[in-house]
């Protein structure tokens, strides 16, 4: 199964400030953006840190709102990497794990179904995912924009090799796909 880390960064890196903010990406010029739908239709799992459920929680008001959620991701399963108590959205497929990212393996594949596990967020998950060996692929889009400080792309040297598999432009977007290992 493929194991696919797709996110947003600044030119220099970060995904977020250093209050986990994404303002810095929602003030870029995104009149063309690349459409996620097929990209969405590749990956049956998700798998996201506290991080970025609270994120979700705090600015997407997905407890308030979860048809939001399942207009955009449907009955999609998602996996909650957590120590903390949270509430599920009503109606959407979440879970709330614990532990190292390879003992679910077997969890991830079966749920996924033949399809891809999309990390979604980033920070201390996606460098579990990469200390194991799982991550199969980075789907980077680069916007322009910087910020002094914050959380980085990915907070691991990866010693894997990255092999670019395509560029493509969505107006000031670069999307840059690696295939790793």
């Amino acid at each position: 199964m493929d194991v696919i880390y797709f996110t947003a960064s600044t030119v220099n890196g970060y995904l977020a400030d250093l209050d986990n903010s994404l303002e810095w990406l929602f003030e870029v010029d995104a009149t063309e953006i690349p459409d996620h739908s097929e990209f969405i239709s590749t990956v049956g799992a998700m798998a996201m840190g506290a991080t970025t459920y609270q994120w979700l929680l705090d600015n997407q008001q997905l407890l308030e709102n979860p048809q939001m959620w399942i207009d955009t991701y449907g009955d999609m399963p998602v996996y909650v990497f957590t120590h903390r108590e949270f509430a599920a959205p009503e109606g959407c497929n979440f879970h709330f794990i614990s532990g190292d990212p390879a003992d679910h393996m077997p969890t991830f594949e079966k749920a996924a179904a033949g399809k891809k596990l999309w990390v979604m967020g980033g920070g201390e998950l996606v460098g579990q995912f990469t200390d194991a060996g799982l991550l199969t692929e980075i789907v980077l889009s680069i916007a322009p924009a910087t910020l002094a400080a914050g959380a980085p792309l990915l907070p691991r040297t990866l010693r894997q090799e990255l092999t670019l598999q395509s560029v493509k432009q969505y107006g000031p977007f670069a999307e840059l796909t690696y295939r790793v290992g």
